[in-house]
């Protein structure tokens, strides 16, 4: 059946309900129009059932929230709530486009072939399901896949894309979204997700993909079509692995939790293959569970400090000295530790520029002491990354590339663009971490075990972490960053967003709390305008990000919609140069009361964007 033909009387009554539900304002009309595709489009027949039966229940909500719009193949992939029927859920029907128009943008660029293709996927709900369809459907357009036959991270599947030389790569994963969720990460043949020009292109041959074509799994493995190869591709990473450990103490005791995710095999291997032998893995989060039963709101983040609470108290019985912890695909890295060295005392743990920070101090200073350093070493990092980064950077005598925008990918492309010879490290706020040029993502293993040694190095010194933390606020200057996240969830959520971002636009907030804001820093439209109306063109990436600068230097605001999730986040800046600081904690008190200032003030300004 096509558009074009006569409706079924079943379906011409769905059609008639469909209608009523938007009149009475229970459905949104591009969900009706969705609806209606699915129903009358052949390429959508194995659905139309569950469709109708939807229908027929008057079930609106959920068909408005699955429904009103396409789920988007951004420049990354796709990310969103399971659901089995829907343009904007992740099924198999979203999930099949995603493998389906990869394979066809890969052979129209390379039509002689060979073609090869590595998939790997973590411990959510339907991973190694939607792995294994995506597998068939590479098998089915020619390819020879490279699977990884067991829970692993996403920087182990940006290795073996590198290291079979695979043209292109699938993820399947949420990263630390909650259970409901999950998602096709999508890199190209140097091991880093799509940028562009391929990322556009990509998302092109998705939104043409009319059949999805399958071969069988079963089949696809014994004609030596589909190559399970974990075995091969774990002694190959960790051997890479190995190569960035700067060595030093190794007396410390560890507490590693995995929150229910893939990153045990490769944390505590590493850990222990680089002399680290007192480690605990946590217990209650151990068990590989795409549920995360045993995580506050069953949320596997470890920018959530919430989810080292219990873990502090494990930490505190048996006097362990460092947390550790990675979310589900293994690729960011949370911390906690002692504020003394008592660690049966208070402990607090380290946020995402706090880490990027401590490890970029110590990245370099131990590369400087090892001999490691060159002419034309570079740090990268994000516009939203703590400006104590740069400060680092050229106490060093490092490059340090900062305008770059959300994203790990952006991070590794400067690698790609600069060299990767000079490349020292790599981080963003959101605890992303990397060192090396043995794959291009944030890699969670190679992080905790960096972690582990900056903190036995500390412990040698005779000081915690939060000690020589504050050191180096004396050094580099206070800086103290907060992130605030506004949910915006369904059809209506989105509309709210853009709305909010042209407010942000065209009418900022004249203050952030004491400060006056005195210019907007527009990056979708590469201006700045002063608040005295004066307007200049700017340098930069260009993306939906806008900063408030306040009359303060070092202290402003970022404003940008997540790309992957219904919400708008806020990075809130506040800097102290060293000369200022005359009291440590009050500088810090005062910090502390600017960004509650930010955080009211953006709260408030958001509240008036119905």
């Amino acid at each position: 059946m096509s558009n074009s033909d006569t409706v079924s009387p079943g379906i011409q009554a769905a059609r008639e309900s469909i209608d009523q539900a938007v009149n009475e304002k229970w459905l949104t009309a591009s969900a009706r129009d969705n609806i209606w595709t699915w129903l009358t489009d052949n390429r959508y027949r194995d659905y139309r059932e569950q469709v109708l039966e939807h229908i027929q229940n008057q079930q609106w909500k959920v068909l408005d929230n699955v429904f009103w719009t396409v789920i988007p193949f951004g420049t990354g992939g796709r990310r969103g709530r399971m659901y089995p029927i829907g343009c904007n859920a992740i099924n198999d029907r979203t999930i099949g486009e995603s493998a389906q128009g990869l394979a066809d943008y890969v052979r129209s660029i390379k039509p002689s072939g060979p073609f090869s293709a590595a998939i790997a996927y973590d411990t959510r709900h339907r991973s190694r399901e939607f792995a294994e369809l995506c597998a068939e459907i590479l098998v089915a357009a020619g390819f020879t896949v490279y699977f990884i036959d067991d829970y692993r991270s996403t920087p182990e599947l940006s290795f073996l894309i590198r290291h079979r030389q695979c043209d292109c790569g699938i993820m399947v994963t949420a990263s630390h979204n909650p259970p409901s969720d999950n998602a096709v990460k999508v890199y190209w043949s140097s091991g880093v997700q799509l940028i562009p020009p391929h990322d556009k292109r990509v998302i092109a041959k998705v939104a043409e993909v009319v059949e999805i074509h399958r071969s069988n799994f079963a089949q696809a493995v014994a004609a030596g079509q589909v190559v399970f190869c974990r075995e091969e591709t774990d002694r190959a990473l960790l051997a890479e692995h190995k190569q960035q450990s700067f060595g030093g103490p190794r007396d410390l005791k560890i507490i590693y939790s995995p929150l229910h995710g893939v990153g045990e095999f490769n944390v505590s291997t590493l850990l222990e293959a680089v002399g680290f032998s007192d480690v605990e893995i946590f217990g209650p989060h151990r068990e590989p569970n795409g549920d995360f039963p045993n995580v506050p709101g069953h949320v596997s983040n470890p920018e959530n400090a919430a989810v080292f609470d219990d873990i502090i108290r494990r930490a505190q019985e048996v006097g362990a000295e460092l947390i550790l912890a990675t979310d589900p695909d293994c690729d960011r890295m949370g911390a906690a530790a002692p504020t003394t060295m008592d660690p049966r005392g208070p402990w607090q743990t380290l946020n995402g520029n706090q880490l990027s920070a401590l490890l970029c101090e110590f990245v370099l200073a131990r590369r400087q002491q090892l001999g490691r350093q060159g002419r034309h070493d570079y740090i990268v990092t994000t516009l939203v990354t703590t400006g104590m980064l740069r400060r680092i950077s050229q106490a060093f005598d490092v490059n340090c590339f900062d305008n770059n925008l959300v994203g790990f990918k952006w991070i590794c492309s400067v690698m790609d663009e600069e060299g990767p010879s000079g490349f020292a490290y790599g981080t963003e706020e959101s605890h992303g971490f990397l060192v090396g040029s043995y794959c291009r993502d944030k890699d969670g293993a190679v992080a905790c075990m960096l972690m582990s040694e900056l903190a036995a190095w500390v412990k040698a010194q005779g000081i915690s972490l939060f000690e020589h933390l504050d050191q180096l606020y004396l050094k580099y200057g206070y800086h103290a960053e907060r992130l605030l996240t506004i949910q915006m969830e369904g059809s209506d959520g989105m509309h709210r967003m853009t709305r909010l971002m042209e407010q942000f636009r065209n009418a900022p907030p004249r203050q952030l709390g004491t400060l006056n804001v005195v210019a907007t820093r527009d990056h979708l439209n590469l201006m700045r305008a002063t608040m005295s109306g004066n307007y200049e063109g700017m340098d930069g990436p260009k993306d939906n990000l806008i900063f408030l600068e306040t009359e303060v230097s070092g202290n402003y605001v970022a404003v940008r919609p997540s790309g992957t999730e219904p919400k708008v986040k806020f990075y809130m800046f506040t800097f102290v140069p060293p000369s200022a600081i005359r009291n440590l904690s009050e500088t810090k008190a005062e910090m502390s009361q600017r960004l509650d200032e930010y955080n009211g003030a953006l709260q408030a300004f958001s509240a008036t964007v119905k």
